[in-house]
């Protein structure tokens, strides 16, 4: 029986992105791979960004809801997709024309891999504003090939890093119904949580060349001084659930679990000193050296702080 889905659904949310949403769907639909939906979810954008994803007519599927954040943009949005793999690509990011081609080619030479994703480049925007046409990283792409450290059972090496760029992945649509989607009670790390149980379940693979363009801007929620630190709490609970191992054996040993775990606490610490949040801040440093009490300097930042002393980022 033929399978007449379409090979890839992608599904970008967005909330008032009228800048850069055109360029990301152009980005999509200059694939080289052709068979594909575009799904763009508004979370009920108060600007053009509606307007901007309704002019590109048939080729893009608009789906509307009242704003009630990018999770469940995201998983509205897997609901409808019809496709056999599935991307979830952010609103303001940018892909290279190959990213889907290369992608699902590997799917098909490994049909035990979950997801598929690539390194990406930082793009970052001038003393003006003006990011840098996408053409002109072309001397960076650098080599091809899968990155063997990073492929294969990575749950362990995930208790370090959240090393998938949302962007840059692709999925299997099936996995969702073994895994889950993602949990819409998490403002942040909401992907990483998403990966950690999907490497409980699959194999990834890692492509070394870059297919994705990352944007910088001031906007993005990773630069916000937040009250809880969602990086430690999600990495505290799949340590208590599910270990330190992958299921092929490969570990993390707990020594280094744990210092880069004060790592984390001291990043959180200093964030929430510069946003005037002291005794947070304060509980972050001393929770960072508990956790490792080699790192004296974590600890010398409570006094440093209450003497007015802040980072200069």
């Amino acid at each position: 029986m033929t399978d007449s889905r379409p090979s890839v659904s992608i599904i970008i949310p967005t909330y008032n992105c009228q800048t850069y949403i055109a360029e990301t769907i152009n980005s999509v639909l200059g694939q080289t791979l052709k068979d594909l939906e575009l799904i763009i979810v508004d979370d009920g954008s108060t600007d053009s960004t509606r307007e901007i994803a309704a002019s590109y007519g048939g080729s893009v599927r608009l789906l509307a809801q009242r704003n009630a954040g990018v999770c469940a943009a995201r998983n509205h949005g897997i609901r409808e997709a019809a496709g056999r793999h599935i991307c979830l690509m952010d609103h303001d990011d940018y892909w290279f024309p190959e990213k889907l081609e290369l992608q699902v080619e590997e799917m098909k030479r490994r049909p035990e891999v979950g997801l598929v994703y690539s390194t990406f480049l930082w793009w970052f925007p001038d003393d003006h504003g003006v990011f840098p046409a996408p053409e002109s990283f072309s001397d960076l792409m650098g080599e091809t090939g899968i990155d063997e450290e990073f492929s294969g059972w990575i749950y362990h090496l995930l208790l370090l890093d959240c090393w998938v760029l949302t962007s840059a992945a692709l999925i299997r649509a099936e996995v969702f119904d073994k895994c889950g989607v993602f949990d819409e009670s998490l403002p942040y790390s909401e992907d990483w949580d998403l990966w950690l149980r999907i490497s409980r379940e699959y194999p990834f693979i890692k492509l070394k060349r870059p297919l994705t363009l990352y944007r910088q801007h001031p906007g993005q929620g990773n630069r916000l001084a937040r009250t809880v630190d969602y990086r430690t709490e999600l990495l505290s609970k799949a340590v208590g659930k599910w270990g330190l191992c992958s299921p092929d054996g490969r570990c993390l040993a707990r020594a280094h679990f744990k210092k880069n775990m004060a790592r984390y606490h001291m990043e959180f610490g200093l964030k929430n000193l510069v946003a005037g949040n002291v005794k947070l801040a304060n509980r972050s440093f001393l929770k960072s050296w508990i956790t490792s009490p080699v790192k004296v300097k974590n600890l010398a930042y409570i006094p440093a702080g209450l003497l007015g002393w802040r980072p200069k980022w």
